[in-house]
């Protein structure tokens, strides 16, 4: 069924309920989330690392959206998304442990930015502006900011949501519609957006005082 502008409001109806629904959970504790996330920086604490199989640039994410961050454990969780080592880490995790990893890991939201760099390829504005907007900023808080993230691993996403193996109502229609070049282009325009989402910088040595 082709994707029209009224199925794309009545979307995003639903998911406005549903965030509405889910405004009143608690804040996370980033302090305590520091520690329950320690296992998490071996892969994210480290810039440009790389998943091993298929091989793509591990995610970016302080400034991303907490909320998101919650939404994807539990995506792992109960495996909407497949990934063994993600599950493996979020098949333990309460919801508050995932809010609280999500509040350290998240840190400081980014600047909401006004203008965005380049000109965006036109499945950018058909298809990816009414959630994530030209500079890449989710228009909600469970929607992921993409600016700045690594473009093989938002290549990676799409392709994931396009062939079923990460599961949502709202980006496997969108998804179906692109192709291969399509997926390159939307990826390596939110890539280049700018403030960009950062990577997590753990600890090296005992005497650095950064984490």
């Amino acid at each position: 069924m082709p994707l029209t502008m009224r199925s794309l409001v009545q979307a995003l109806g639903v998911v406005a309920l549903l965030v509405a629904a889910n405004g009143a959970q608690a804040a996370g504790d980033p302090g305590r989330g520091k520690a329950l996330a320690y296992t998490c920086l071996g892969c994210h604490g480290i810039e440009n690392y790389k998943n091993v199989y298929p091989t793509y640039s591990v995610p970016r994410l302080v400034g991303q959206h907490p909320e998101y961050l919650v939404a994807a454990l539990k995506g792992y969780k109960n495996k909407e998304r497949s990934h063994a080592t993600m599950y493996a880490q979020a098949a333990s995790l309460s919801d508050q442990d995932m809010q609280d990893i999500a509040a350290y890991l998240a840190g400081a939201p980014l600047p909401v930015t006004t203008t965005s760099t380049g000109t965006a390829p036109a499945k950018v504005t058909a298809l990816c502006v009414a959630c994530h907007g030209k500079d890449g900023v989710g228009i909600t808080p469970e929607y992921p900011t993409l600016t700045g993230q690594h473009a093989d691993y938002l290549a990676r996403a799409l392709e994931e949501y396009r062939n079923g193996s990460r599961k949502n109502a709202i980006m496997q229609p969108f998804t179906t519609t692109l192709t291969k070049a399509d997926i390159e282009q939307i990826a390596a325009y939110y890539a280049q957006q700018k403030p960009p989402l950062k990577t997590v910088l753990k600890r090296t040595w005992w005497f650095q005082s950064g984490d």
